[in-house]
C-alpha cells in the first residue's frame, strides 16, 4: 500500500479587492526564511532554505497575515487596458479608442486609436508602447553614448521584474519598456546612469559623478520618482 501525504492547504490573502495565494520557494542557498509581497504584480512569496518545515513556516506565515493583507491594500490600483482609459507616454496624455477599422495602432492627437477587435486591445497597446520605448530609448542612448565618447552595442527592451536597465560588459544596454510610460527626465536619467557603465562597470564615486556629469544635473530627483512611484508602472496591463 502506498501512503501519500495530504497536499498542504492553500493559504490565500484577501485585501483591496484582490486575493492572493501564497507562493512557496525552496532555495538551497537560503539561510532563513523570508517572506515578500510583490509590489509590482502582488505575489505573495515565502522563500525557505531546502530542508525547513513547510508546517511551521506556514504556521509562521498565518502569524503575519494582518502585514501580508495591509501590504495588498498598499498596491497601487490595477489598470487594465480598455477603451477610455487614460496613460500618460513620453509624457503626453493619451486616451485609449477602440476604432472601427484598420490595421495599424494610430495616434491622432490626444488619441490612441486601436484596430479591432476588442480581445487584441490590451496586447496591442502594448506592443505599440513597446515600439515607443524602444525607438525613445536607442536615440536617448545615442545621444549620451556621443557626449560620453563610447560604443553602445545593441539597445532593447523587456520587462524585467527587477531593474530599469542594465548594461552588458559587451556595451549592450537593455531597458525596462515601462519607462516610456514615467516622466520623461525619468527615462533620460535611467538612460545616462546605463551608458555611464561603458565608463565605469560599478557604482563608484567616479561613476555617479560620470551620471551627473552626462545628464548636466543630480539625477537623485528622477531616482527618487522610481523608488516612489515606479512599481505603479507594473500596474499598467493588470487585473486587480
Amino acid at each position: 500500500m502506498i501512503f501519500r501525504r495530504k497536499p498542504e492547504p492553500v493559504m490565500l490573502f484577501e485585501a483591496g479587492g484582490r486575493s492572493r495565494p501564497l507562493e512557496v520557494r525552496r532555495m538551497a542557498q537560503a539561510r532563513r526564511m523570508r517572506l515578500s509581497v510583490d509590489p509590482r504584480d502582488g505575489g505573495v512569496r515565502l522563500v525557505l532554505p531546502a530542508q525547513a518545515s513547510l508546517r511551521q513556516a506556514l504556521k509562521w506565515v498565518e502569524s503575519k497575515r494582518d502585514w501580508i493583507e495591509e501590504a495588498l491594500g498598499a498596491l497601487p490600483v490595477a489598470r487594465p487596458i480598455v477603451p477610455g482609459l487614460a496613460i500618460d507616454v513620453a509624457g503626453e496624455r493619451l486616451t485609449i479608442e477602440l476604432g472601427d477599422g484598420g490595421r495599424i495602432v494610430r495616434r491622432i492627437g490626444d488619441r490612441l486609436v486601436v484596430p479591432p477587435p476588442a480581445d487584441m486591445l490590451a496586447a496591442r497597446v502594448i506592443r505599440w508602447l513597446r515600439a515607443q520605448a524602444l525607438a525613445r530609448l536607442e536615440a536617448e542612448t545615442a545621444r549620451f553614448g556621443a557626449i560620453a565618447g563610447v560604443t553602445i552595442g545593441r539597445v532593447s527592451v523587456g520587462d524585467p521584474r527587477a531593474r530599469w536597465g542594465s548594461c552588458s560588459a559587451s556595451g549592450d544596454i537593455r531597458y525596462s519598456w515601462r519607462l516610456i510610460l514615467a516622466p520623461p527626465q525619468v527615462l533620460e536619467a535611467t538612460v545616462a546612469h546605463e551608458v555611464a557603465h561603458r565608463l565605469h562597470m560599478d557604482h563608484s564615486p567616479d561613476f555617479h559623478a560620470a551620471v551627473e556629469r552626462l545628464l548636466g544635473r543630480d539625477p537623485m530627483p528622477e531616482r527618487g520618482w522610481l523608488r516612489r512611484r515606479g512599481r505603479e508602472l507594473y500596474w499598467l496591463g493588470r487585473e486587480a
